[in-house]
């Protein structure tokens, strides 16, 4: 059974900066992709980033470009999310997710995904 569980989620002052981790377990595929998506209150979830666990090839949305970085640690089966100037428009709450096989070109669609993780919190004050 897939599971996928987040942390590093809390509250900053806007320019200052958050690392989520993401570790999965579970996985009977070697090669997945892994995502993070976010959602604030009455918005729909949006794709942050993705990586390839298998060439970690990258993608990330228009609006975190520059200035969040998704990296992975496959010995530790955990991905990360460094969150760097971050403004009071980030704050949503942060998921994890996951889909076997490469990420591709439907990487930020919410329904590409299989597995999710239960969320963190991250909240930018001005």
């Amino acid at each position: 059974q897939v599971e996928l569980v987040e942390s590093g989620g809390g509250s900053v002052q806007a320019g200052g900066s958050l690392r989520l981790s993401c570790v999965a377990s579970g996985f009977t595929y070697s090669r997945n992709c892994m995502g993070w998506f976010r959602q604030a209150p009455g918005k729909e979830r949006e794709g942050v980033g993705s990586i390839n666990t298998g060439d970690h090839f990258k993608y990330y949305a228009d609006s975190v470009q520059g200035r969040f970085t998704i990296s992975l640690d496959s010995a530790k089966n955990t991905v990360y999310l460094e969150m760097n100037r971050l403004v009071p428009e980030d704050t949503a709450m942060y998921y994890c997710a996951a889909v076997p096989g490469a990420c591709g070109g439907y990487w930020s669609r919410p329904a590409r995904y299989n597995f999710w993780g239960q969320g963190t919190q991250v909240t930018v004050s001005s």
